[in-house]
């Protein structure tokens, strides 16, 4: 049984906040991997590599001597409270798309569905309304954030539109397929400067083809996120980006190839610690979850929600094994 460096997170949180870490149980599971996949107590592989990586973030972050606990934290909770993290700088992660490689969790449900319609309502729609949001895609976690005109202000899909025609891009990525300026970087300083202008998390993605030896040429893309509130997010936001790379694959006639996720710096709220050590108790489910993309649906626009699944994902066995955890926003 591991622990976690109670004396090390202690002292981070008695400077912060002048009150130590409450953490009813620390102890978990050994952590086994073997071939990029987590262990069972009987040596047998389980569970996604998401499951795997989720774990060992998770772990790196509470046991890490380098982890630092925020002083000064912009976000507070509903109830006022100033909400600290405790964080690590710098890391990624890889999927190999060929060998079916998914950042989607078993270890609770992963929000397939509304994560597919949030990065269609940014980069398809190029929208920041959260009424289309809500009425189209069913997706309302960013309510929180809305400025008082049911927008998100001059961030995400609003810097698309005013800083990209996707069509263009796109166009451009299957026409010039060697060039190494495909990117669609949303961090455009001059749109903070509007009222509410919110610096994205998720900001770059790079794309690159790459002619293999088989003949087939592939798509890569890294996605590049200054700031991952990971118990909450950071499932969903590999698995909405790897679908992106999907979607831009199958419009371009591309064949998906690998994705990286490039994470500045990854935190654990102190609300979440307590569900984030839950996880790492948890054994995921063993599955093999492949990404479909509508085989009649060949344009990038004209993809909907629907068209867009993950197969073979266990929900119902994930709900009843490993339900949903309560996480309080840091808004």
């Amino acid at each position: 049984m591991a622990r976690i460096n109670i004396d090390h997170l202690n002292k981070q949180f008695l400077k912060a906040t002048n009150r130590p870490l409450e953490v009813k149980k620390i102890d978990y599971p050994d952590i086994k991997i073997k071939g990029g996949k987590l262990l069972d107590k009987n040596g047998k592989s389980i569970g996604t590599k998401g499951d795997m990586y989720t774990k060992q973030i998770i772990e790196n972050i509470l046991t890490n001597p380098e982890s630092s606990v925020d002083l000064y934290p912009r976000p507070h909770y509903e109830d006022g409270q100033k909400a600290h993290t405790i964080s690590l700088n710098h890391g990624m992660t890889t999927y190999d798309c060929t060998k079916n490689e998914m950042p989607v969790t078993t270890l609770r449900q992963t929000a397939i569905k509304s994560s597919i319609g949030e990065l269609l309502w940014i980069y398809r729609d190029a929208s920041n309304d959260l009424d289309m949001l809500k009425d189209k895609y069913n997706v309302s976690w960013w309510d929180q954030w809305d400025i008082g005109n049911r927008t998100i202000g001059a961030t995400y899909g609003e810097t698309i539109k005013r800083h990209y025609n996707m069509e263009e891009w796109l166009d451009n990525l299957k026409n010039n397929p060697d060039s190494r300026h495909h990117m669609i970087n949303l961090w455009q300083v001059e749109d903070f400067k509007d009222p509410n202008g919110l610096p994205p998390c998720a900001f770059l993605t790079e794309w690159n083809v790459r002619h293999g030896d088989d003949g087939v040429d592939y798509l890569d893309m890294m996605l590049n996120q200054r700031s991952s509130d990971f118990v909450t997010a950071g499932a969903i936001n590999q698995t909405q980006y790897m679908a992106f790379l999907y979607m831009v694959a199958n419009h371009c006639g591309y064949k998906p190839g690998r994705f990286s996720w490039c994470y500045d710096n990854i935190q654990i709220y102190d609300r979440h610690i307590e569900p984030a050590l839950e996880l790492l108790r948890r054994e995921p489910i063993d599955c093999e979850p492949t990404f479909w993309i509508n085989p009649e649906k060949k344009n990038f626009f004209d993809l909907t929600q629907d068209d867009v699944k993950i197969k073979d994902y266990p929900t119902e066995k994930v709900k009843q094994k490993n339900p949903q955890l309560k996480l309080p926003l840091g808004i």
